[in-house]
This record gives structure tokens, C-alpha cells and sequence, in this order.
């Protein structure tokens, strides 16, 4: 049963896949959340059989994607949609997008689930779009999440850091936008490391000028703002914010690679979660937070804690690319039925790097059955050559 797997150096090393998976993978779904608000950005499952190639247009499996979210429904969590893990801006155009909100969004009215919904800019194909285009594309697709029913989240804007001059063409378009949105949003901070056309954004290359003006968008209108999601890959930085924030706004992490500790918290406070990597740790994390609930941090820690060293390998640098290892372990997993993706971007990693996180989930017992997981990494290793 031994896999050789090879590493960065062409080096193959045996390794003996388990037999059996967690057993909290096997547990019956339990209630809802009681400590934390904890959101899961879900991948979509491209149509291997479209006729299509990086450049066209995105082609769904949308049976296999809302089954998907399903699965993490059923596990308590809940589902941040259209967002950076679904693609958004690396495959995922927005005429596909909108139909992912509209489906996703019905899905959840039908199960109970909880549904948050990505709001961005990426319509817009010009590179010299003005503050008014901007705005309105903004529009656009608040319109479209708040008539499917969905809370929103305003993501950051390729258009708008590349058009804005300063933090006041920040502070009027975010005013803007909070000003007529019908019900709270989620304020979204993505790093340059995850998109570096978002260098720069809230008007400088300084995070402690781009915290300031972040935050003073946030006190204009915090009847308005639900929460935050930062997604600097910076613990520090992410309490530091979350102790500036307005009473009653809520700080969502989204740094997968300090996750454990900032959903822990500490004397003064915590965060809640919308993380990527809740994807492939849907069920694992949903009994991790279980565990919180009932106040033993510890064992919340002793659950989460030894995730992290696969969830910092699938996010290394270039860290956009984090998708390509989210839906390889969906894959492995037996959440859908093939190894593709919109855009084309399971080419986006190694086979090394393909290989180590393989390893890592299988030694975690993420596999729900560790055999067909080992199976379908044969497969893949047979396919790049590696002789088993």
C-alpha cells in the first residue's frame, strides 16, 4: 500500500497512507454554533466536460457544487460564497459569479443554511475605470446578493486600487455603498499576498495609514458594517484591529495561517472565522468549534492546532494559487469527481507541492475514506510519471 511521493529535489519518499479517518469525520453533524459565527469560503467545482479554456467563460458542475455546500451546511457552518476561494478573479467571471449567488443562495433558503455572498468590482474589464464606474459596478452586484436574500460582503476592488487616488476616494465609495445597503455587510480586507493588484489599498502601501482609514469608514456607519474580514496573515495585526472596532462589529478572520489562536482569543476578545481552509477542514473544524462552545479552549486548540502546518502549506507563496490545493483534497475527499478547475488553474502547483499536501491531510485523518483518497493520488502520480 506504500505511495512514493516525490519532493521538491525529485527525491521520491515512501509513505504509508492511514486506514482510517477521524473519527469526529464520522460523527453526526451536531447543532449550530453557540461562541462564534464561523463562515466557510467554498470552492466551485468546474464542468470537466465543457469545451472551454483559460480564457473563456467559466463552466460550473452545479450539481456537485451546491452538493458541496451542502456538506458544509450540514456540519454547522456557514458558507461564504462567490468570494476569493470560489475563483472570484482567477476563473470565476462575474456573469458566472452572479448565477453561483443565485443558486447558492436559494440552496441555503431550502436547507437553513447561513449564506454570505461576495460583492466586488471584477465586471468591469477596463484598467481606467472612474470612481463612478466603480461605484457602479459596486451597485451592480449589491443588488444581485441582496435580491437573492444573501447578506453581502464587500470585497476589495482591483478597479478601485487601481483608480483611487488616496483614502478619500476610499472613504466615498465604501460611504456610499454602506449608505444604501438594506442590511449590515461584511467588510472584506484581502492582502496584496492573496491578489497584488490590491496593493495599496484604503490608499496607501502603510497598513497603519490603510488601518486608519479602514477603520474610519467603519466609524462613519457601523449600524451598517456587521463585520470585518482581514486577511493580512498577520495575528498581531488582526487583535490590534479587532480591539479598535466600534462595539458590536465582529472581526472575522481570515488569516489561514494563525487561525487556531485568533478564533481562541484572549482576555480582551477573539475573532470569528471566514476562512478558506474551512473548506477541506469543514467537518474537523465545525467539531473544533463544538468543543468551544462548551468552553475548553484547550481541546478547541488540541483539535485545530496540528491543522495548521497543512493549511500554511496550501497557502505558501504565490498564496492566490491556495485554491488549486483546497480543490485537489475536495477531490481526494470524494466531494466531486475529477481533478479540474475553472481557468485551468489545477496547473497552478507542483506535483511536489500536490504531493506534501496529500500527506499532510491524509496523516490528519481528513479523508473520509483514506482508500479512495489513496486510489485517486496513485492516479494522479501514475499521470505525471511517478512510477508506483
Amino acid at each position: 500500500m506504500t505511495l512514493h511521493l516525490p519532493d521538491a529535489h525529485g527525491t521520491l519518499r515512501a509513505y504509508e497512507p492511514r486506514t482510517e479517518p477521524l473519527p469526529t469525520l464520522r460523527a453526526t453533524p451536531g447543532s449550530a454554533f453557540t461562541s462564534r459565527t464561523v463562515f466557510s469560503a467554498a470552492h466551485v467545482v468546474a464542468d470537466p466536460y465543457a469545451d472551454t479554456g483559460p480564457d473563456g467563460p467559466a463552466a460550473v458542475d452545479w450539481d456537485a457544487t451546491l452538493a458541496f455546500r451542502r456538506h458544509l451546511w450540514s456540519h454547522g457552518l456557514g458558507v461564504a460564497e462567490a468570494m476569493d476561494t470560489a475563483q472570484r478573479g482567477m476563473g470565476l467571471d462575474w456573469a458566472t459569479a452572479a448565477e453561483l449567488i443565485r443558486r447558492s443562495a436559494a440552496e441555503a433558503r431550502a436547507t437553513g443554511g447561513r449564506i454570505a455572498c461576495g460583492v466586488g468590482t471584477d465586471q468591469l474589464t477596463t484598467t481606467t475605470a472612474t470612481l463612478a464606474e466603480v461605484r457602479s459596478a459596486y451597485e451592480e452586484q449589491l443588488a444581485v446578493v441582496e435580491e437573492s436574500g444573501a447578506q453581502a460582503i464587500l470585497m476589495a476592488s482591483r478597479a478601485l486600487a487601481a483608480t483611487a487616488q488616496g483614502p478619500d476616494d476610499y472613504l466615498e465609495v465604501y460611504g456610499h455603498l454602506l449608505r444604501q445597503a438594506a442590511e449590515p455587510v461584511i467588510l472584506h480586507w484581502l492582502g496584496p499576498m492573496f491578489d497584488p493588484a490590491l496593493e495599496g489599498y484604503w490608499g496607501s502601501s502603510d497598513l497603519d495609514t490603510a488601518t486608519d482609514t479602514f477603520l474610519e469608514v467603519i466609524a462613519a456607519h457601523p449600524d451598517k458594517v456587521d463585520g470585518i474580514k482581514v486577511s493580512l496573515l498577520d495575528a498581531r495585526r488582526e487583535v490590534d484591529l479587532r480591539r479598535r472596532l466600534p462595539q458590536g462589529v465582529r472581526c472575522y478572520t481570515g488569516d489561514d495561517f494563525n487561525y487556531p489562536e485568533l478564533i481562541a482569543g484572549d482576555d480582551q476578545g477573539f475573532s470569528h472565522a471566514l476562512l478558506g481552509i474551512f473548506d477541506p477542514l469543514g467537518p474537523l473544524a465545525a467539531e473544533a468549534v463544538r468543543v468551544l462552545d462548551t468552553g475548553d479552549t484547550d481541546g478547541f486548540r488540541a483539535l485545530l492546532d496540528p491543522t495548521v502546518e497543512l493549511s500554511r502549506h496550501l497557502f505558501q507563496a504565490p498564496t492566490r494559487y491556495y485554491k488549486t490545493g483546497v480543490v485537489l483534497l475536495a477531490w481526494l475527499a470524494g466531494h466531486q469527481s475529477h481533478f479540474t478547475m475553472v481557468g485551468g488553474l489545477q496547473s497552478a502547483r507542483s506535483l511536489p507541492h500536490l504531493a506534501r499536501a496529500y500527506e499532510l491531510a491524509d496523516g490528519l485523518g481528513l479523508f473520509p475514506d483514506p482508500k479512495l483518497a489513496e486510489e485517486r493520488m496513485r492516479n494522479l502520480l501514475s499521470l505525471y510519471g511517478v512510477n508506483q
